[in-house]
């Protein structure tokens, strides 16, 4: 198959994953990534029944050989001389609240493991096909983006495992975007300080009025901001909350 640029997103699910999915997938063939297979197949079929060009790949994304395996399915796919237009970190682990004394050494790393570690492996595979790609795209930079949450900055009371992985994030996030500025790629990070409107908060926040909760769709097109801004003007991080958010 001959070279494409592709974007791919890590951590599918009904949600933010799916509508990132979805408005990337208007512009690039789009790779999908999630540990369960249930959370991208039907999201795969939407895209490609609609005209676009969607695959979805089982990974693991704090394993080293499962993030390796994606890739090199997405070479079989794409082609070996494929490159990325964009790369969306969007994976997180459990959203964990307990006391701090009550955790286990386990439950403690678990955030970390996944926003840390799965952040780390999945620059790590990105970043080459990025580099490919600066001058392929000249109108859009090849963007990686990781999304983070209120944890990020703000360790809240019994969130300590949460923040542990939200804060490593943000630090990788910085420290990429410090070295890979310079060679053309837009490494960005966005702090979702709010509930997002999916459908396990459905309940939530149901007397707190109109606009209470983030809307998936708006991320998104968040997100396709910073991927379509020029190299004169990147944004290392945005930070995305309700208009009646407290902060």
């Amino acid at each position: 198959m001959a070279s494409k640029l592709v974007a791919v997103v890590a951590g599918v699910g009904p949600g933010t994953g799916a509508a990132i999915a979805r408005r990337f997938a208007a512009k690039y063939p789009i790779v999908l990534l999630a540990r369960n297979p249930d959370n991208f197949k039907s999201l795969v079929s939407e895209i490609n029944e609609r005209g676009g060009k969607a695959i979805g790949i089982s990974t693991d994304i704090s394993s080293a050989s499962s993030v390796q395996s994606a890739f090199g399915k997405i070479k079989e796919e794409f082609g070996n001389d494929v490159g990325l237009a964009a790369a969306v970190f969007n994976a997180s682990g459990k959203f964990l609240k307990k006391p701090f004394l009550e955790l286990t050494e386990e439950e403690y790393l678990s955030e970390y493991v996944v926003a840390g570690k799965g952040a780390f492996l999945f620059s790590q595979a990105t970043l080459p096909l990025l580099l490919k790609s600066t001058e392929r795209n000249p109108n859009h930079p090849p963007t990686l983006i990781f999304t983070g949450a209120t944890a990020s900055v703000k360790g809240s009371p019994q969130f300590s495992s949460f923040a542990n992985g939200k804060f490593a994030l943000r630090a990788l996030s910085q420290s990429l975007a410090r070295e890979f500025y310079p060679k053309g790629v837009h490494v960005a990070h966005a702090i979702i300080d709010g509930v997002i409107d999916i459908p396990k908060t459905k309940e939530w926040l149901k007397d707190a009025g109109p606009d209470a909760k983030i809307n998936p769709d708006a991320i998104a097109d968040s997100y396709w901001h910073l991927h379509t801004q020029p190299r004169s003007t990147f944004t290392q991080e945005i930070d995305i909350r309700p208009w009646v958010e407290k902060w």
